[in-house]
């Protein structure tokens, strides 16, 4: 992990940009923190640059409880390399949710499992480095992003022990088998009206996950309508696991 810029934010937040390799992130932690803070890896759809307000917004809400919190590109998002595969995919995507047809399982495929192959390892190789550092401990929670992504860290990945999942992406139904694995306590955000999200599909994985403690959220409005006052519900989650 080489760090590349370091800024102090107007509420103490320390915020240092790096890269793993030629995978670009950033670290957040509070600035008046004097014990290593428990982590949360911040999931996001990909496009660190274009998702940095909501990003960091999240990071400051997660500072304020004491929370460090850190994130990293995803595979073939932002200036990273572009897989013809997946672009391809995507395309096939967008044609079927503009024509307002049904998401054929095979497209979904294509273009949700590669992505959680590759970016799985580099989360956990993110982690080694960031567990590392003197200023952080665990434990650690994920939230947000991917859904596919973290069903698959939730399962892989030991160090990993609360996480709260936003259902808005969609999920290969191969993958509804490892969401019986996921044993960690989950929080699971539901958009009722999510114009890019099966509902079904969403209240049938939240049933799949063999958690003994989980929790759905469900809340009206569209793909971005979260409320606001599910950051706060967030943090008290992670709080009860984290801390």
């Amino acid at each position: 992990m080489r760090f590349t810029s370091e800024q102090r934010l107007d509420d103490d937040v320390l915020e240092r940009e790096f890269t793993l390799g030629e995978i670009p992130g950033v670290l957040w932690r509070p600035g008046s923190a004097s014990a290593p803070a428990p982590l949360i890896l911040l999931g996001h759809p990909g496009g660190l640059h274009k998702m940095y307000p909501r990003l960091v917004a999240r990071a400051r809400h997660c500072a304020a409880e004491g929370f460090a919190a850190a994130t990293i590109e995803l595979p073939g998002s932002g200036d990273r390399p572009r897989s013809a595969a997946a672009e391809e995919a995507r395309a096939d995507l967008h044609r079927a949710l503009e024509a307002g047809e049904p998401v054929d399982d095979e497209v979904v495929d294509r273009l949700v499992l590669p992505l959680v192959d590759k970016a799985v390892p580099e989360w956990r190789a993110a982690l080694d480095a960031l567990l590392s550092l003197p200023e952080i401990g665990g434990p650690v929670g994920y939230a947000g992003g991917v859904i596919a992504i973290g069903i698959r860290l939730a399962v892989v990945e030991p160090r990993i022990s609360a996480a709260l999942l936003f259902a808005g992406s969609f999920v290969p139904r191969t993958m509804f088998e490892e969401a019986r694995e996921v044993t960690i306590p989950l929080q699971v955000l539901l958009q009722w009206d999510d114009e890019g999200n099966d509902r079904q599909l969403a209240l049938d994985l939240f049933d799949a996950f063999g958690s003994k403690e989980k929790t759905l959220h469900a809340n009206m409005g569209g793909h971005t309508g979260v409320p606001q006052f599910e950051g706060d519900d967030g943090n008290r989650f992670f709080a009860r696991h984290l801390k």
